[in-house]
């Protein structure tokens, strides 16, 4: 009778470790997934930044140096590997992206450019869906990060390779609201 407990104790804790290790895979591919989600939309507003720059280039001939960075940056956030890096770059953007918007207010015909609105609409758009794919990543991270650091879980979620995945934050200075001097 004892040695049918302790194999039913057995099987329990070994069928227990298959399911926890599967939600930690789970939750794993979740945040991987939602990464990728974050990836995309930043990736459509880098495809947008060109055509935007474009048109305001035309009008504010002497803003190149905020047209070059905004350029710098997007290659630099193509190259950028880990998500600390990609979120840091891509907060430089949103600062350079808002000013670049602010210059524009400067110029009654480019505020008026049919082009300029409609660009201008679509990464107000881009950056709602930023947003929402950022808070998602988070909200995906923050599931996985306390999965792996629960108890009874965390016992063996190092065994198995499981690390606890970077949220993605702005720093404090590119939460700033960019001063524009024109």
């Amino acid at each position: 009778m004892g040695l049918y407990i302790t194999i039913g104790i057995v099987i329990l804790l070994f069928l227990w470790i298959i399911l926890s290790y599967n939600r930690l895979i789970l939750l794993k591919n979740r945040v991987r997934s939602s990464w990728s989600q974050v990836d995309v939309v930043l990736k459509t507003r880098f495809d947008l930044i060109p055509n935007l720059t474009e048109t305001v280039k035309g009008y504010a001939a002497h803003e190149k140096e905020t047209l070059t960075r905004v350029t710098e940056l997007r290659t630099k956030y193509v190259s950028a590997g880990s998500v600390q890096d990609k979120a840091a770059v891509s907060g430089e953007i949103s600062g350079i992206l808002s000013r670049l918007l602010m210059v524009a207010e400067s110029y009654p015909d480019l505020k008026a450019n049919e082009n300029f609105l409609y660009l201008k609409q679509q990464l107000t758009s881009i950056e709602d869906k930023i947003r929402f794919a950022r808070q998602f990543y988070n909200d995906s991270v923050e599931a996985f990060n306390t999965a792996v650091m629960s108890f009874p879980t965390n016992l063996f979620a190092g065994m198995f390779g499981f690390q606890q995945e970077p949220f993605f934050h702005i720093d404090e200075a590119e939460k700033s609201v960019p001063q524009i001097k024109l």
